[in-house]
């Protein structure tokens, strides 16, 4: 009988972390999770980056030259109508850039302390407010993360992230995980069913002090009093008067700025991330 020269060749003989088709199976599902926590942590721990300012809002926000090219191309009522509304919400866009510009350059990011930043913008990585966020601590010469996730209709990075400090998730949890986690602050801009997700999660965090104080600014107060009735919570006893001190609005970046600072966020890096 001829004995066989080479050791038969199967999938079972491939390491573990070589077998994408096992590493894929519902029983690996924890251990899936935890490799979603510890990749981006341990990148950002190699980064120095302690702490961000994580920045929500709508991925639908025009960006200022998508709303000019709208205006130019209008050539009827109802494209011109909705030009218009491009253009208002740029102006949201230009806000939430300008924010992150100034939180860059006041916050800590550009001054490691015994190597760890502080303050780092974070977004969830996508278009509108988040490209606009990314694209101001860009401006500012700063590092800044995004935080994407995959979709069945593929959300495409914007192109303003630090390449090293783009991270994608296939878990919704755990990447509210990472965007709450390090958070030294908050900045809310105009939003749907996402922004509304993620901001009351961390009001719920906050409200319930399974996390540290953090403050929360909730930028162009119309809008959000028009989309959320936080009086009638009070009213039907549905949550403290005391939780609505959890939040402020504001209008422009200065504003949204001087709220966080006059509200206790850390820009000497002694905060503790928890």
């Amino acid at each position: 009988m001829n004995e066989p020269t080479n050791p038969p060749v199967s999938r079972s003989s491939l390491l573990a972390v070589e077998d994408t088709e096992f590493l894929l199976r519902d029983e690996m599902r924890s251990i899936r999770f935890a490799l979603e926590y510890s990749k981006p942590d341990l990148e950002l721990r190699d980064w120095g980056i302690r702490s961000t300012i994580i920045v929500f809002g709508s991925a639908r926000i025009a960006s200022p030259e998508q709303a000019e090219a709208a205006a130019k191309a209008a050539s009827n009522d109802a494209e011109r109508s909705h030009a218009e509304t491009l253009g208002k919400q740029a102006e949201l866009y230009q806000i939430a850039r300008e924010f992150a510009q100034i939180a860059s350059q006041r916050g800590g990011s550009f001054a490691p302390k015994n190597r760890w930043r502080d303050n780092v913008i974070a977004t969830g990585g996508g278009p509108g407010i988040m490209e606009a966020a990314n694209r101001g601590a860009h401006d500012a010469g700063a590092p800044t993360i995004g935080f994407n996730i995959t979709l069945p209709h593929e959300q495409v990075p914007n192109p303003y992230i630090t390449p090293e400090l783009y991270f994608r998730f296939h878990y919704f949890a755990m990447r509210k995980m990472h965007l709450a986690m390090r958070a030294n602050a908050l900045a809310v801009f105009p939003g749907g069913f996402g922004t509304m997700d993620e901001l009351f999660e961390v009001l719920t965090l906050q409200q319930t002090r399974k996390a540290r104080p953090t403050p929360i600014v909730l930028f162009r107060e119309s809008y959000w009093r028009k989309i959320v009735n936080f009086d009638a919570l009070v009213e039907e006893g549905m949550i403290a008067a005391d939780d609505l001190k959890l939040f402020e609005f504001a209008e422009t970046a200065e504003d949204g700025w001087a709220s966080l600072i006059r509200r206790g966020l850390d820009t000497n890096g002694t905060a503790q991330t928890g």
